[in-house]
């Protein structure tokens, strides 16, 4: 499922998948829905929906630094995984350790940690001498930590606890909280795909299903409405004859259409996956495209050598 087909290939530099990443975050996220039960314990539902608001917005400027400043950051690297970028996954944890761990005060204005396993677990996942110039990042980017001196070379929290603040939007961080409860309790990962909450998936803190036509009504927002509307005719009529569409996260995000009525068991998305016919793709590589798996190929030889090659 690699765009990259297995082959080692020079990653193209962070800012540029910032800005991909950037396009996938949901530009509509609605004020009102029904949350599971165990989010209801965070704060009130109007609190964690405009919590994660805030976060979203906050995203956007996390974003907008690695697209300017990224490069002092993240090196470009040859792998056979053009998306993994290390700085981006370490970063995943280390605000989802925040969020998850943190306890949040009455106000809900700010988070009080006593604890990031990213940074004390036997091995952590942000080696300690990289561990304050994440937290700097994070301070570039709107956050305040009170109980540790930003320019101190190692990570030591004065008293044992770190207060965390936004004060931009505080109630940034009622989001970041449930969102990070989602991220450890509830995500599905596939093939280690670690950037989850960077990608500000709410809904899976909604108490109902989401149909998958409202996740690409999102993925298609920063195209032309004309595109959109393509796109999401092609989505109703292979839905209304009976291909069912599964949404997979790796190296890009897959909208795969495969006919499933037959299947003597029930089918994971993976499994829809590999028994796709065609698929919607959004890469860093290639963008937004439509992918055909064609059979009897031999029977249009011809046709096929008329398209125009990809630049």
């Amino acid at each position: 499922m690699s765009t990259s087909h297995g082959e080692t290939v020079m990653q193209k530099p962070i800012s540029a998948y910032a800005a991909y990443l950037k396009s996938l975050i949901p530009a509509d996220i609605p004020d009102t829905y029904e949350l599971k039960p165990k989010f209801k314990n965070v704060a009130s539902e109007e609190n964690i929906h405009n919590g994660v608001i805030a976060f979203r917005d906050f995203l956007y400027v996390f974003c907008d630094r690695l697209i300017s400043d990224g490069y002092l950051y993240a090196k470009p690297q040859k792998t056979k995984n053009p998306s993994d970028y290390p700085f981006l996954k370490k970063m995943n944890h280390l605000l989802i350790d925040i969020g998850y761990n943190g306890r949040l005060n009455e106000s809900g204005d700010s988070l009080l940690v006593s604890e990031i396993p990213s940074f004390t677990s036997i091995k952590p996942k942000i080696p300690a001498s990289k561990q304050m110039e994440y937290l700097r990042f994070l301070a570039l980017c709107g956050f305040v930590f009170t109980g540790i001196d930003l320019n101190d070379k190692t990570f030591h929290m004065t008293g044992g606890f770190l207060e965390v603040t936004y004060p931009k939007a505080p109630v940034m961080l009622t989001g970041l909280k449930a969102l990070s409860i989602a991220a450890v309790e509830q995500w599905v990962r596939f093939y280690n795909n670690a950037n989850d909450l960077l990608r500000c998936d709410y809904r899976v803190m909604k108490a109902e299903d989401t149909d998958v036509c409202d996740v690409l009504k999102d993925i298609l927002f920063p195209l032309p409405e004309s595109i959109q509307s393509f796109a999401l005719g092609l989505h109703k009529r292979y839905t209304d004859i009976g291909m069912t569409c599964a949404i997979i996260n790796d190296n890009a995000t897959h909208f795969a259409y495969a006919y499933t009525k037959n299947s003597r068991r029930l089918l994971s998305p993976r499994d829809i996956y590999s028994r796709r016919i065609w698929e919607i793709e959004v890469s860093m590589k290639y963008g937004y495209s439509i992918v055909i798996r064609p059979k009897n190929t031999d029977k249009y030889a011809d046709l096929i050598e008329s398209f125009p090659l990809l630049p």
